[in-house]
């Protein structure tokens, strides 16, 4: 009896259970579900955060870049610039969404990026792009940043198999700069001080203001209690060294050292490219402050990139003369090599 329950429960086995191991195993593989950012049909998709409105706007990553170029950019720049500009702004944008480069300020919150230029990029609905510009190229401008975006679809720039850190500036007044310089113990191997040609066109390129010596002490003094100045300001205010860019790397403010770019913020400078002097001599209670250049000075100069444009440089070209050692690869082909992170 034991033997026929036993040989009963073998067939079952065979007959019944072994045939539905063997069809669950053979079933098509589970398919993975794309990443939150990419959907089905191949398009990225980026969260953004509006800093004027406080909220958040998830929209396809090539009209996300298309805001980001027409708020960056003058439209009237030549095409192989707003290119260049297409793929910087591109690469920044999806090197905070991969989650390569974060925030050290949760300042956007659920978002991956906001549109706040001085924390990652500025950024300005078609709506809005249209009303800022003459009615009679508004269109037209419109059409051009979409052509350049359009023509750089997906493309991004990357070192050594990594997404590249793609920080840019308006003029760098000749000369870019070394990230570490600005940012101390920042080394980026391709982010490296080149000459910067043709940006003598930006406006503002050199600009000055004054500042009353008591004034200029008083604001001084908020933020370094203990600084003592002689009797003469002027005399008391010596650059100290400068960096590879040709800014302000060191300057000595009566007793007080501190950096060129400490300076610069403090003043609210256009750059650290700047000098210090004597108003004239009919206002012996003012100083003038002097700067070249705005931003600064990391990366990619936009005039400059508008520059090298106008030379007949293409936006391959222009990329890697700012960004040293890098190449230029679509977001698909950087996918598949499942490397995202930085070396």
């Amino acid at each position: 009896m034991k033997k026929l329950i036993y040989y009963a429960g073998l067939m079952v086995v065979i007959i019944i259970l072994l045939p539905m191991f063997i069809v669950k195993g053979c079933g098509r593989p589970v398919e993975k579900k794309p990443p939150a950012s990419e959907k089905a049909d191949g398009t990225v998709k980026i969260r953004v955060y509006h800093s004027a409105s406080a909220t958040v706007e998830e929209m396809d990553l090539e009209e996300y870049i298309k805001g980001v170029v027409a708020a960056e950019m003058p439209a009237d720049f030549h095409i192989e610039a707003l290119k260049a500009q297409s793929v910087a702004a591109r690469t920044f944008a999806y090197g905070r969404l991969s989650g390569v480069y974060k925030p050290k300020e949760e300042v956007h919150e659920g978002a991956d990026i906001c549109t706040d230029s001085s924390h990652c990029q500025a950024w300005v609905s078609k709506e809005d792009a249209l009303k800022k510009w003459s009615p009679f190229f508004a269109s037209k401008n419109w059409n051009k940043i979409s052509k350049a975006v359009n023509d750089t679809k997906g493309m991004i720039v990357v070192y050594k198999g990594a997404v590249a850190n793609t920080l840019f500036h308006a003029s760098s007044g000749g000369r870019t700069e070394n990230a570490e310089e600005v940012w101390a113990g920042v080394s980026v191997p391709y982010l490296k001080s080149v000459e910067s040609s043709g940006e003598e066109r930006s406006k503002g390129y050199i600009t000055s203001f004054l500042i009353k010596k008591q004034d200029f002490v008083e604001k001084f003094k908020k933020a370094y209690p203990d600084a003592v100045f002689g009797d003469n300001i002027l005399d008391g205010i010596r650059i100290v060294d400068y960096t590879t860019g040709g800014r302000v790397n060191t300057i000595e403010v009566g007793d007080v050292a501190l950096k060129g770019t400490e300076f610069r913020t403090l003043f609210g400078l256009r750059s650290a490219r700047f000098v210090v002097s004597s108003a004239d001599s009919k206002k012996d209670d003012m100083l003038k402050i002097t700067t070249t250049g705005f931003g600064h000075g990391v990366g990619m100069s936009q005039w400059g990139a508008d520059s090298l444009a106008k030379k007949g440089g293409t936006f391959t070209e222009i990329l890697k003369h700012y960004y040293t050692g890098v190449d230029i690869v679509s977001i698909s082909e950087f996918g598949t090599s499942g490397d995202t992170t930085q070396k």
